[in-house]
């Protein structure tokens, strides 16, 4: 049999296991009147305000199966900022449109995991949560500032019908002037001047940072309980980036909101956050505090992260990159994923995923180098 036969018969096999597994995913998408009893849950700490437990998020190609987030579990405490780090690919912002449960289907799915919301009295699990209640709790409970606002803002629309339109959605009972005065006092929050005539304007009429604070207003205009930050400052220059990430610490303490921060600069990090998250290739790889992270860092690819940010005062003749690339995300290998770029290899490396290993109580790290017994 030639490799064209081969490749015809490998890609009509994954066409046929892809339908199968989308259309039972589907079919328990479409089951209406859902009791609260289904997707109703307890939380292992009342201090946390969403714990996620082994969330598994695949996407069905015609090239085979991308495990985006494969088995990771974190918890996001009340008042606290945790920052989730890695590479462009790694999951970040897959784990966070999971949360949300924003996942572009049928192609993407959540096949595997719990994520636990804290609403006070009980707590119900987001990834078995029918979508009408999904979309009381969006922009409500839980809301999301998107990576880019030029894409997210409606170009035909004004800013303020925009802010509108959030409010209105969850505050049934305020009426048009009510709605308009609470829009333009979050413009203002947000500390855009002149916001009156900022409430009349269209997205393009903005400059980057205007359009950045004006999707902030719109994430935090139902005073929601969590924050999701999708690399807020990427595309702005570092005034404008000090000016959000000010903002965003200010806002964070009025509301006393929690905030998942996701980002690749290690400097907006270590100024924001209070835990942190680092991922690679769709699996948490070490995780602690903001200190644990930046003082004594142990997986060695978060040493080179660590390694290949620039140092103010310090000349070096080349930036560190870490060697190698981030392996095919359809054929994941069943060893420590990063091994074939990992300088501090061990004979274990060769064989089976690690586990998390405990450094201290608030530190742990899926490295062999830190197994139990072994010399740190």
């Amino acid at each position: 049999m030639n490799s064209k036969t081969e490749s015809k018969k490998y890609f009509k096999q994954v066409s046929k296991t892809n339908k199968s597994v989308i259309k039972k995913y589907n079919k328990n998408k479409k089951k209406k009147n859902i009791p609260l009893s289904q997707y109703k849950t307890s939380m292992r700490d009342s201090n946390n305000l969403i714990e996620i437990d082994n969330l598994k998020t695949f996407f069905y190609t015609d090239m085979g199966t991308v495990k985006a987030v494969n088995g990771i579990s974190y918890n996001i405490p009340r008042g606290k900022t945790v920052a989730i780090v890695g590479e462009s690919g790694c999951g970040k912002s897959v784990s966070s449109l999971s949360l949300m449960r924003l996942i572009q289907g049928p192609v993407g799915q959540i096949v595997e995991g719990e994520i636990r919301f804290n609403v006070g009295d009980h707590a119900i699990d987001l990834t078995k949560t029918p979508i009408k209640k999904m979309q009381s709790i969006r922009g409500n409970d839980i809301a999301m500032i998107f990576q880019e606002p030029m894409t997210s803002l409606n170009p035909v629309f004004r800013i303020g019908n925009q802010i509108n339109e959030v409010i209105e959605l969850h505050n049934s009972d305020m009426d048009k002037k009510e709605v308009k005065e609470k829009s333009i006092n979050m413009l203002k929050l947000v500390g855009i001047p002149r916001a009156e005539g900022i409430y009349d304007s269209y997205p393009h009429e903005l400059s980057g940072g205007m359009r950045q604070r004006v999707m902030i207003a719109m994430a935090l205009a139902c005073d929601p309980k969590m924050i999701i930050a999708d690399e807020p400052t990427t595309a702005l220059d570092v005034t404008i980036q000090a000016q959000i990430l000010d903002l965003l610490r200010d806002l964070k303490d009025k509301i006393d909101a929690s905030i998942l921060l996701i980002t690749h600069d290690l400097g907006v990090v270590a100024e924001m956050a209070d835990y942190v998250i680092v991922m690679y290739a769709g699996r948490i790889v070490e995780q602690g505090t903001a200190e644990d992270i930046y003082l004594k860092p142990k997986h060695p690819y978060t040493v080179g992260l660590l390694k290949s940010k620039p140092v103010v005062n310090k000349y070096v003749d080349r930036l560190y990159t870490i060697p190698g690339s981030v392996p095919n995300p359809i054929a994941m290998p069943n060893h420590c994923f990063f091994k074939d770029r990992c300088n501090s290899c061990i004979n274990k490396c060769e064989g089976e995923y690690p586990c998390f290993n405990n450094v201290s109580d608030t530190h742990k790290v899926a490295c062999w180098l830190y197994e139990r017994g072994r010399k740190k």
